[in-house]
C-alpha cells in the first residue's frame, strides 16, 4: 500500500488542537493525540480486535464521522479568509480538472480510447499540480516558480530540539490532555479503518485483473500494527498534523490501475509501490523538484481536501443502511463539525 495521511481527520483534528493556546501547549496537545492514536491502532492491530471494534460502532455514528470529516475538509477551502479566497481561478480550474479525470464516467470512456488521456489518468493528482504551476502565475495569484539547483538539508536538529517532546521548549503532555484527546482519537480510527478497507477492495480488485501470479497478501491486524510504529514514531520525533494513515488513496488507485495492465506495465506491485515511495522520498532532497512546487503547495493541499473530502462524503453516505441513519448522521456530522468529536459520539449515541 502506498501510505500518507489520514487525509480527511486533518479538519478534525485542526478543530480540536485550536481550542489550545498557540505554542508549547498546542504541540503537547498533537503529541498527545498522536502518541494516543498510534498505541490505539498497535494493540487492535497485535491483537486481531480492529475489526471487532469497528463493527460494535452502530453504522449511523460511522456514517457521521465520515460525512463530518469530508465536509470539514471541503469547509477547510472555502471558510471565510480560506485559501479559496485567496486563489480562486487557481482553485477552480484546478479542481475542475481534477474531478474530471479522476471521477466523470465521460472521463472514463475516453481514456480507453486515447492512449495520452489514459496516460493523463494513470498520474492521479500529478496533472492538476501542474495545470495549477502554469495557471496561478497567469492569472496573478502565485509567482512563477524560481528554480534553485543543488541540494536541500532537511533542519532534523532544529525539529529534534524545538518540536519534540524531549526539548526543554515542549516537555512531554500532562495525563489530562491524553484524557481529552481520547474521543477524538476513536473518531479518527473510524476513518483510519474506513481506509483500510478502501486499500483491501482496491488491491483484491487488481489481484483479480492479473489472474494471481503475484502472492499478494493484504493484512488489515498488520497495516494496523504499521500505522501505530509510525505514529508512536513520528509522535516523539516530528509531530504531525496531518498523521501517519494507512494509504495514499489516490496515489494507490494509481498504482493498483497500472498493474493492471500486466507485468509489461508493472511487473509487481510491491516494486511499483516501492518505487513510487523511494522516488517521492529522494525528490525531498532535489531543490529543482522542492522549489519548483513550493509555491502551489497551498493549492496542492487544497486539492488532496476537497478530493478526501468527496471520497469521504460519499463513502459516509453509503455506510448508511436506513432512512434513520442518514439522519442521525447527518446530526452527527453537524455536531462534529461545530463542537468536538465526545459531544458528537454523546449526540449520536444518544
Amino acid at each position: 500500500v502506498v501510505p500518507g495521511w489520514i487525509t480527511p481527520a486533518i479538519p478534525l483534528l485542526l478543530l480540536w488542537i485550536k481550542t489550545f493556546p498557540e505554542g508549547p501547549a498546542r504541540v503537547q496537545a498533537l503529541i498527545a493525540f498522536e502518541l494516543e492514536l498510534g498505541v490505539l491502532s498497535l494493540l487492535l492491530g497485535a491483537t486481531g480486535l480492529a475489526k471487532r471494534f469497528v463493527d460494535l460502532v452502530p453504522d449511523a455514528l460511522k456514517a457521521g464521522i465520515l460525512l463530518g470529516a469530508g465536509i470539514a475538509a471541503v469547509r477547510l477551502v472555502f471558510q471565510a479568509g480560506g485559501r479559496f479566497d485567496s486563489y480562486p481561478w487557481t482553485i477552480t480550474i484546478a479542481i475542475g480538472f481534477a474531478f474530471y479525470v479522476l471521477f466523470s464516467n465521460h472521463f472514463k470512456t475516453l481514456r480507453n480510447v486515447h492512449p495520452v488521456l489514459k496516460a493523463i489518468s494513470d498520474l492521479g493528482l500529478m496533472p492538476a499540480l501542474v495545470l495549477a504551476i502554469i495557471v496561478a502565475p497567469l492569472v496573478g495569484e502565485l509567482p512563477w516558480p524560481s528554480i534553485e539547483w543543488g541540494f536541500t538539508v532537511p533542519h532534523f536538529k532544529t525539529l529534534f530540539t524545538e518540536w519534540t517532546p524531549f526539548s526543554d521548549r515542549i516537555g512531554w503532555p500532562a495525563a489530562s490532555l491524553y484524557v481529552s484527546a481520547a474521543p477524538l482519537v476513536f473518531a479518527v480510527y473510524i476513518v483510519l479503518f474506513g481506509e483500510l478497507i478502501q486499500a483491501e477492495a482496491l488491491i483484491d480488485e487488481a489481484r483479480e485483473f492479473r489472474g494471481g501470479d503475484e502472492d499478494i497478501h493484504f493484512d488489515a491486524n498488520r497495516n494496523n500494527m504499521i500505522v501505530g510504529m509510525r505514529n508512536m514514531g513520528m509522535s516523539l520525533l516530528g509531530p504531525d498534523i496531518s498523521m501517519c494513515g494507512p494509504m495514499w488513496a489516490a496515489m494507490q488507485v494509481v498504482e493498483c490501475e497500472r498493474y493492471k495492465h500486466g507485468p509489461e506495465a508493472m511487473d509487481s506491485l510491491f516494486g511499483g509501490v516501492a518505487s513510487f515511495r523511494w522516488g517521492t522520498f529522494t525528490g525531498y532532497f532535489f531543490a529543482p523538484i522542492v522549489t519548483l512546487v513550493k509555491p502551489i503547495l497551498p493549492i496542492a493541499l487544497s486539492l488532496t481536501m476537497l478530493v478526501q473530502g468527496y471520497v469521504a462524503v460519499r463513502v459516509g453516505i453509503l455506510k448508511a443502511r436506513t432512512f434513520n441513519d442518514l439522519g442521525v448522521a447527518g446530526i452527527i456530522a453537524a455536531v462534529l463539525i461545530t463542537r468536538e468529536a465526545a459531544a458528537a459520539f454523546a449526540v449520536g449515541i444518544v
